[in-house]
């Protein structure tokens, strides 16, 4: 998983409260079983003005000129700025996987859905909640200037804003270490993989049948 300490990016507008995970990534694309290509698929219902389908190239399709990630300004983003509820409706983690690979690092909103903000955490993506006072600010301040950026400090846990004021957030601290180091599960549990690997080796000198035979 790719550690998150400080990044700068390009803020998008996301200003539809309650977005749910069919519309971050619809239903049809959860057929594929690889954990890669979801990002031109984000958000495609409301991306292109025709159907998409898994495996269609994103080349030949029809893109809505009146969706914010389709406008010039736009592309690039790599903060997405919602409104509240965001990543509502089913558990599925490819909204996440899709939001990543799209190249979206954070979001900020003033809540998330709790089964995916906590799924944003184990694949890498920073999910931020400020008050919705705040919120509706950098709505204001990114629709009035064109290339609005933000810095986000993970290890400060503060958003810098571009005329150098910080917005402070909460993470909790175990999520907090996994992101600036990188670690999702996999990587957790591999950090002690020589430890594994003698607790395995002892334990099979202990009890040798538990030893794969072939018949």
């Amino acid at each position: 998983m790719q550690a998150f300490t400080v990044h700068k990016g390009l803020v998008a507008p996301m200003d539809r409260a309650n977005v749910d995970t069919d519309a971050i990534i619809p239903k049809q694309f959860l057929k594929s079983i690889q954990r890669s290509g979801f990002g031109p698929n984000l958000f495609d219902e409301w991306r292109y003005l025709d159907k998409g389908e898994p495996g269609q190239d994103a080349a030949t399709r029809r893109p809505n000129p009146d969706f914010v990630l389709n406008q010039p300004r736009y592309q690039g983003a790599s903060v997405l700025l919602a409104r509240e509820n965001f990543g509502c409706g089913s558990s599925r983690e490819h909204a996440p996987w899709a939001l990543d690979q799209y190249g979206f690092r954070a979001i900020i909103a003033p809540s998330f859905a709790d089964i995916f903000f906590n799924n944003c955490f184990k694949n890498g993506l920073l999910p931020i909640v400020l008050p919705e006072i705040v919120v509706a600010r950098l709505f204001d301040e990114v629709h009035g200037f064109v290339g609005y950026q933000l810095t986000i400090d993970l290890p400060r846990q503060v958003v810098v804003k571009p005329d150098g004021s910080e917005i402070p957030f909460e993470v909790q601290a175990f999520r907090k270490y996994c992101l600036v180091n990188g670690f999702d599960d996999i990587g957790l549990t591999l950090r002690h993989a020589e430890k594994i690997k003698v607790f395995e080796a002892e334990r099979l000198a202990r009890m040798p049948w538990l030893a794969h035979r072939e018949l």
